[in-house]
């Protein structure tokens, strides 16, 4: 894909066409025939490294393009149209609007903010009891306490014979299965076979295995090991007694959870429910099958963002697709009751962007406009209600799944109440050119204890992070070869049981 500017052969340098441009200072370049074009600025909130490529699947918006012979040039002039990275505020005819600058949220600043925004919700008519079937990857919103004791009476932990005193023993003729009503209590001297799970005799002194009993001509039990009164037996509440904690508030609801719960006693846990996500993707020049022709593509974030989005602990209630009308994503958003809406394209200034004038529109409190990280620079967080969010997500494929891992999965783990991940950081085999300005997320594959930077990770490329296995969070600057670099993990390449397609 050259027309990102990002050579595709499997050695090029990774940089691409934003990247390129803010690495040239104070160069002057030529515009088009008689007209002088300022050099590209450097700064974070360059209006030349903030809104390039707001669209879906390779398709070229970069600020310095045109649209329909419109020069949409770099200093955001373009007939009093919004000016990209100017917290949508709107240009005026006849106004200058180079120096109509916003700054950008660091990438660290942003996620803070997501997760703040996901805490204040959090908690406010959240609680559901579902089914031990539909708990799992929720989080618990009360304690664990037990219904009884575990195990609930004294058990047989081995297949043998329960005995009772010294032997040798006479052996009775019906054994103890697992599952039997209370057993007769045993003499002195007497045996019964008994099956592991099974409810020990009462008077029992231990449990012989099979393998270390035989009986004699005379049909008696020997013993061929050394008893030790009470081996082989799990008594009753040795796990734990009915009342007591197993697990707090907020612990997630693994396999391994459902199964304690169960032995516990419950049928329902009271958990935090899913986020509720209503997904919009825009673009009047997306195809929803075949090969891309006539100017059209193929929609990739239709497919890849419901399961990555469930895979974040996300209920996506609808898919809908509304082209580039105003007038619908207006309607779908104030009439969406979704937790969290999550829009793809359209967060740029193109005639053609609807996202800030349609938050303009309803009154919507931004919380990030831009943040400072490549690929996904003019991504952006909305408070539309008070317990309602909004995340517009660029439209390049890499760049939307930067903005899904930068505010979305803050958000989203925060109004589900996850824990949140340990963060830790491995070397990096091979050098990452850095922005000077911003954070880089680069896709990697972990090979030992050390992570492989991927090739084809331009704003609108999907190769790389198909391979990945988590992305680097490389510094601005870059990051040297064996650096220590902090990795985001993808939620299936950790096994998790986060990982919902369904």
């Amino acid at each position: 894909m050259t027309a990102r500017g990002i050579r595709d052969e499997p050695d090029a340098d990774d940089l691409d066409v934003e990247e390129a441009l803010a690495l040239v200072k104070d160069q002057p370049h030529p515009g088009r025939a008689g007209e002088h074009v300022p050099a590209p600025a450097t700064g974070a909130d360059s209006p030349d490294d903030r809104h390039t490529g707001d669209r879906h699947g390779g398709t070229d918006r970069r600020s310095g393009g045109r649209n329909g012979g419109t020069d949409r040039r770099s200093d955001g002039r373009n007939g009093g149209a919004d000016t990209p990275g100017d917290s949508g505020r709107s240009g005026r005819s006849g106004r200058d609007t180079r120096h109509a600058r916003h700054k950008a949220t660091p990438w660290p600043e942003a996620r803070a903010i997501a997760a703040r925004a996901g805490r204040a919700r959090a908690g406010r008519d959240t609680t559901v009891s579902v089914s031990l079937t539909d708990a799992l990857g929720l989080s618990l919103a009360a304690p664990l306490t037990a219904f009884t004791d575990l195990p609930s009476f004294d058990t047989s932990a081995m297949d043998g014979w329960a005995v009772a005193g010294p032997g040798p023993w006479d052996v009775r003729e019906t054994g103890v299965l697992a599952g039997n009503a209370e057993p007769e209590p045993l003499s002195d001297g007497e045996a019964v076979r008994i099956a592991t799970g099974a409810r020990v005799p009462a008077d029992t002194t231990a449990v012989l295995r099979s393998e270390h009993g035989r009986t004699d001509d005379k049909d008696r039990l020997h013993a061929t090991r050394e008893i030790v009164p009470g081996q082989d037996i799990r008594p009753r509440g040795q796990e734990c007694r009915k009342g007591d904690q197993l697990l707090a508030a907020g612990a997630l609801v693994t396999p391994a959870v459902l199964g304690l719960a169960a032995a516990a006693g419950y049928d329902t846990l009271t958990a935090v429910r899913r986020p509720r996500v209503d997904l919009l993707v825009l673009g009047d020049e997306l195809l929803t099958e075949g090969l891309p022709r006539e100017g059209l593509i193929r929609d990739a974030l239709g497919p890849l963002l419901p399961p990555w989005l469930r895979a974040l602990g996300a209920e996506v209630t609808s898919v809908r697709r509304l082209g580039d009308d105003a007038e619908a994503l207006y309607t779908a958003v104030t009439t969406s009751e979704a937790d969290l809406i999550v829009t793809t394209g359209g967060t740029a200034a193109g005639p053609v962007d609807h996202v800030h004038p349609t938050l303009r529109r309803i009154g919507a409190e931004l919380l990030v406009d831009g943040v400072k990280v490549r690929p996904g620079h003019p991504m952006l967080l909305a408070r539309l209600k008070e317990d309602q969010h909004l995340v517009g997500l660029p439209g390049n494929p890499l760049a939307a799944v930067s903005g899904l891992l930068t505010l979305a999965e803050p958000l989203l783990r925060a109004l589900a109440a996850h824990p949140v991940p340990e963060r830790y950081s491995l070397p990096l085999r091979d050098a990452v050119h850095g922005h000077p300005h911003d954070t880089r997320l680069v896709p990697v594959v972990l090979r030992g204890d050390q992570a492989v930077p991927l090739h084809y990770n331009g704003p609108a490329m999907l190769r790389g992070i198909a391979a990945a296995d988590a992305l680097a969070v490389v510094p601005p600057g870059g990051a040297a070869q064996g650096r220590e670099t902090e990795m985001l993990d993808l939620p299936w390449a950790t096994g998790g049981i986060g990982v919902c397609f369904t």
